[in-house]
C-alpha cells in the first residue's frame, strides 16, 4: 500500500531537477553537490558545472584552483576535490565510463555508502538501500512512530527499510520516498495535510509524540568552517596573498592559524615561496 501511494504521488509531484534527466556523469556531480547542502544551492552551480566539464575527462584536466573556484559557495570544497580526483580515476582506470557495481564505485575517490547507493539507483535504475536523512526521517515516522530517526542508521533499520524495496522500478521508491521527505514530511512543520500516506503514519496516529534524539544545530558564525571558508573565497579572488593580508580577514590569530594549517593539510590551499598562499594549480 505504501508503495503504490507513495510512487503515484510522486509521479505527479516531482520537480523537474536537471540531474533526473541526464547521464550518468551528470548524476555523479549531482550526487557530490548535494552532500549537505540543499537543492536550491545546488542548481546554479550545477548548471555552469555541467556546461564546462560535461564529461569525467573534461574535469580530470582542469585544475584544483579552477575546481575550487567554481565550487563556488557551496560548502565543504573538499568535496570538489574528491570529485576532481574520482573524474581522474574514471578516465583514466575506467575509460570514462562509471562503474555499476556498489563495490566498485566505493573504490573511487569520495564515494561511501550513500553515494554508491544512490548511483545505483539513480543512474543506473537499479536495486540498493538508499538512506538520506529524508528517507530515514520519513520511514521513521510511518513505520517506527517517532519523530526523528537516529544519528546513524542502525543494523536493524537497515535491514528492515531494506525490505520495504519493491521488485519492480526500486528505483522510483527510492527517488519517490526521498521526494516526499523533502517536501512534504519535513523535519520542521511536516505537511500532513497533504501526505499521501498520512492515514499509514504510526507517528501521526500517536499524536506526534516528540522524539528523545537531540537534534544537531549547525550554527555558523565564528566556527573554524567559516573561518576556512573565508580564506578559501578571499582565495578564489585573488590569485596570491600574502599572510599578512590573511591575517586581515579574521580577528582570532590562533583560530586563522589552524585554519591555514588544515587547508593546507586538505590540498584545499597551497604556499607559494615563503609566507605567500595560493588554490593549488596543480
Amino acid at each position: 500500500m505504501l508503495e503504490k501511494e507513495i510512487i503515484s504521488w510522486f509521479k505527479k509531484n516531482k520537480r523537474d531537477l536537471p540531474w533526473r534527466k541526464t547521464d550518468t556523469w551528470g548524476v555523479l556531480v549531482s550526487e557530490f553537490m548535494l552532500q549537505q547542502t540543499p537543492v536550491n544551492r545546488v542548481l546554479p552551480v550545477y548548471t555552469e558545472w555541467m556546461k564546462r566539464w560535461p564529461t569525467p575527462a573534461k574535469l580530470a584536466k582542469a585544475t584544483p584552483a579552477e575546481v575550487i573556484t567554481a565550487w563556488g559557495r557551496l560548502g565543504y570544497p573538499r568535496r570538489a576535490l574528491r570529485l576532481h580526483e574520482c573524474a581522474k580515476v574514471i578516465t583514466s582506470e575506467y575509460k570514462g565510463v562509471i562503474p555499476r557495481e556498489e563495490s566498485e564505485l566505493r573504490k573511487l575517490p569520495g564515494i561511501g555508502e550513500y553515494t554508491a547507493a544512490a548511483m545505483v539507483a539513480f543512474a543506473f535504475g537499479g536495486r540498493s538501500l538508499v538512506l538520506d536523512i529524508n528517507i530515514r526521517r520519513l520511514f521513521a515516522r510511518i513505520i517506527d512512530g517517532v519523530e526523528t530517526p537516529k544519528l546513524s542508521a542502525t543494523k536493524d533499520e537497515k535491514s528492515r527499510y531494506e525490505a520495504l524495496i519493491p521488485k519492480k522500478d526500486p528505483h522510483l521508491w527510492a527517488a519517490a520516498t526521498m521526494e516526499l521527505g523533502a517536501l512534504v514530511c519535513t523535519s520542521q512543520s511536516p505537511k500532513c495535510g497533504i501526505c499521501p500516506v498520512a492515514n499509514d503514519c504510526i507517528w501521526r496516529s500517536l499524536d506526534y509524540p516528540k522524539s528523545d534524539v537531540v537534534k544537531r544545530t549547525q550554527s555558523w558564525h565564528g566556527t573554524d568552517r567559516q573561518c576556512r571558508g573565508t580564506v578559501v573565497q578571499a582565495l578564489r579572488e585573488n590569485d596570491v596573498l600574502t599572510k599578512a593580508q590573511i591575517a586581515q580577514l579574521w580577528d582570532v590569530p590562533s583560530q586563522l592559524e589552524k585554519a591555514l594549517i588544515t587547508l593546507l593539510d586538505d590540498g584545499l590551499i597551497e604556499l607559494r615561496g615563503k609566507e605567500k598562499f595560493s588554490l593549488p594549480r596543480s
